[in-house]
């Protein structure tokens, strides 16, 4: 953010991603201290999105969580429970920074997502219960809870949001899983005992490069000119679809009838935004897919600055939905099971994210029985 120029350019950009197409950019990292999130803001942030893998690099490159370990170690609180208290808080001050955005169109923007554990993400009362827990402990009305879209979570979605609780679905790979997360936002409204549900939000993530990833390479192994001519095609041509699904069902009878409740559309969020192949343009699956009504979650390194340095703001989400149809049915016609490469990938991003919760553990457990740190 060096130079006037710079800045002022960096400014416009993000603002006219919200200003002239309605779409919100969020910031896809949070770490402490939390007011670096402040310059971003100040740029045209409205958001904030975390998972298990932005804390672990927070939390284990990082010495600014040592002294509230120390104290709730000292307290005799154990790793596991140590662990959310330091989330929490990150949360929290995120929330507090966002509250004007949030206040300032009654909870259109400036949430903050908090992701549930990835060991949960096959029992849904377990995903209920934990979902529950973080909402209260961070009791902020700007708070999203993630929850991952996965067959046993999909119930544990249906009945947080019917208890009041605001949440972002989270990762969605395929088309028919997405139709499922937003069924499971409509059978949560419709099943609330509360008159006004103006106060429940929800964003579906739809992830977007690692289903690049997955099909290009299946994509090279098939080898014809076709299938190599369809690289880098995939991914946004299904979120155009997605598009497509999230404006049939938020019409229509069903979905007046809850807007008659005050109730609010689930938006549409692109997630995994950083380009995977080198090859592809920096700023790729941020300028493909710009559209109202949607927020596009982008990691600072590259693709944010990328973007910011020179993207370019026009509506491109829906300009050619023909040509992401046709593309969409020739890759099926290849032999590309959506639903395959949907389930491949919820599988190995849980892996990960697993295998990051259980690394910032162990980091903090070293910390907590090093002689050291304790007596510092």
């Amino acid at each position: 953010m060096e130079g006037n120029g710079t800045k002022s350019m960096k400014r416009t950009i993000l603002h006219d991603l919200y200003e002239k197409q309605k779409q919100s950019p969020y910031y896809d990292n949070l770490c402490r201290p939390v007011t670096d999130l402040l310059p971003w803001i100040a740029t045209g942030i409205r958001g904030v999105t975390s998972n298990p893998a932005i804390f672990d690099k927070a939390i284990s490159s990082s010495n600014a969580y040592n002294e509230q370990f120390r104290e709730l170690v000292k307290s005799g609180k154990d790793v596991e429970n140590a662990y959310w208290e330091l989330v929490v808080k990150d949360i929290q001050d995120a929330c507090k920074l966002l509250e004007p955005i949030y206040n300032e169109k009654v909870g259109e923007d400036g949430f903050v997502s908090v992701q549930v554990s990835p060991r949960l993400a096959d029992d849904t009362r377990g995903t209920i219960e934990q979902a529950k827990w973080l909402h209260k402990k961070v009791a902020c009305p700007n708070v999203y809870i993630k929850i991952p879209a996965t067959e046993e979570s999909l119930p544990s979605i249906k009945e947080v949001i019917s208890q009041g609780i605001s949440v972002n679905v989270t990762l969605i790979f395929c088309l028919s899983r997405y139709e499922a997360a937003i069924d499971a936002y409509l059978d949560g409204l419709e099943a609330s005992s509360m008159a006004d549900l103006s106060m429940v939000q929800s964003a579906a993530a739809f992830y977007i490069s690692r289903v690049d990833a997955v099909i290009d390479k299946k994509l090279t192994e098939i080898g014809t000119v076709e299938a190599l001519g369809l690289r880098g095609k995939a991914a946004i041509s299904q979120a155009v679809l997605a598009y497509q699904i999230y404006q049939k069902k938020f019409s229509g009878l069903r979905w007046e009838r809850l807007e008659k409740r005050g109730a609010k559309k689930q938006r549409l969020m692109w997630a995994s935004t950083n380009v995977k192949n080198p090859t592809y343009p920096d700023t790729l699956y941020v300028a493909s897919l710009i559209g109202p009504d949607t927020i596009s979650t982008i990691p600072p390194e590259p693709a944010l600055n990328a973007f910011m340095d020179h993207g370019t703001v026009s509506r491109t989400l829906d300009a050619e939905v023909s040509e992401a149809q046709r593309i969409y049915k020739a890759l099926e016609k290849l032999g590309i099971d959506w639903n395959g490469v949907g389930s491949q990938l919820e599988i190995e991003v849980l892996d990960s994210f697993t295998k990051c919760f259980d690394s910032a553990l162990q980091c903090l457990q070293k910390k907590a029985t090093s002689s050291e740190f304790i007596t510092v």
